[in-house]
């Protein structure tokens, strides 16, 4: 009973558990297997059917361990001779790739454990092999876990976003992440940022004409490739981009008037939007900016763009990013001309805002989550292993 209670847990299908050795104080658990017999086995190299049993070998598979202790099973399998093709074959066990010697849920309990485990060495003691082969394993299943996640085509909404991956002396190498906003996860992760990386990576993936929408922020580079990677889609300028295109204006600026640490708060006040700021607050930001009339002027336009992104409907915000647009030719101040002139040419994709709410902010949750991933493991080297790692935990 106790035998048919652990074949349950330890044997693959198709296997039967002969014998069970044990001896706990070494940590290890032997088991005696052989394949069931089958009426054929077909041919592996003809695909011809045969039933003619050549002789026995007994082959060591080393399996998932189970409670502390390693599983090496010893199973006989049976060699057949092809009389078609007169070539000799060994039969195939359910759960353990060709030539190799272990199955395939050792396999993902080591993917599991590299999740779980804090380092390498835990995780080699616990499997009793070397590091190599833990490394090795682990892409593998990462490659076989990421195509069965993102193996499907574009969606119709995206987010596009860049973060750095590695610095090779002066030249900084960045990663090109597309978001899935509707599935919650990262479509794909792309190494640069150019038109032709976008296009030699992406262009792979089928469905380009399902995408109709486009988080972005302010990028030249991303919204020619979007216009011509995605010709059905509308670019939908990032909300909180456009909102701190002012912000280091009015940091530069503060730092100018007070150059010390002591107000550190100022900064944080100047930038918050004064619709989440008590009445104390307020009043003494205003009190501060009566002193300095060009630092109220950029306050005042900072705020102007907040109470832009709070009207509701497109024709009403249309109408009043026009007036807005007016009434900045009239300043003197440069860092307001810069911003008509950058609203002026991202009109169209500020507007695209009202019509669906869309912005970029789990793109750049996602961004946060590669940071993580490349502190975790000190940086990467390779970009293939780094995309596998970073679209596993993503997924």
């Amino acid at each position: 009973m106790a035998l048919e209670k652990l074949a349950r847990f330890i044997s693959l299908p198709e296997v039967k558990v002969l014998k069970v050795h044990g001896k706990i104080s070494i940590g290890h658990l032997l088991v005696i297997c052989e394949k069931e017999r089958a009426s054929h086995e077909v041919c592996i190299h003809c695909a011809k059917p045969s039933s003619s049993v050549y002789d026995h070998r007994w082959v060591s598979i080393k399996d998932e361990p189970m409670r502390g202790l390693s599983v090496t099973l010893k199973i006989k399998k049976r060699r057949y001779k092809c009389k078609p093709c007169n070539r000799v074959f060994t039969e195939p066990i359910q759960g353990v790739l060709p030539r190799r010697r272990v199955t395939q849920r050792y396999c993902k309990s080591i993917l599991w454990a590299c999740e779980k485990f804090s380092n390498l060495k835990e995780v080699r003691k616990a499997y009793r092999c070397s590091s190599g082969f833990i490394y090795t394993t682990l892409f593998k299943e990462l490659q076989r876990k990421v195509s069965s996640k993102v193996n499907y085509p574009w969606p119709e909404k995206i987010g596009i976003d860049e973060h750095f991956f590695s610095r090779t002396g002066k030249t900084k190498t960045f990663a090109t992440v597309v978001v899935d906003m509707k599935n919650k996860r990262p479509r794909a992760l792309v190494k640069g940022k150019t038109q032709a990386e976008l296009w030699d990576q992406l262009g792979s993936i089928p469905g380009r004409e399902n995408v109709r929408w486009v988080a972005m922020d302010m990028c030249d580079t991303y919204k020619s490739f979007v216009k011509d990677f995605f010709p059905k889609s509308q670019i939908v300028a990032d909300k909180f981009h456009v909102l701190r295109l002012l912000s280091p204006h009015i940091l530069r600026r503060r730092k100018e008037i007070t150059p010390s640490r002591a107000n550190a708060r100022a900064k944080k006040l100047l930038l918050c939007s004064a619709k989440n700021l008590g009445y104390k607050e307020v009043v003494s930001i205003k009190r501060f900016l009566k002193k300095y009339p060009e630092m109220a002027e950029l306050y005042r336009w900072k705020e102007r763009l907040h109470g832009f992104y709070r009207i509701k409907g497109y024709n009403r915000a249309r109408k009043a990013l026009q007036v807005m647009l007016i009434d900045m030719a009239f300043s003197v101040l440069p860092e307001i001309q810069r911003l008509r002139r950058t609203l002026m040419r991202w009109k169209n994709e500020v507007l695209n805002y009202f019509m669906n709410r869309l912005t970029n902010a789990r793109t750049e949750g996602f961004n946060n989550v590669a940071k993580l991933v490349q502190k975790q493991a000190f940086g990467y080297k390779s970009f293939e292993n780094y995309k596998l790692r970073y679209l596993s935990i993503c997924s």
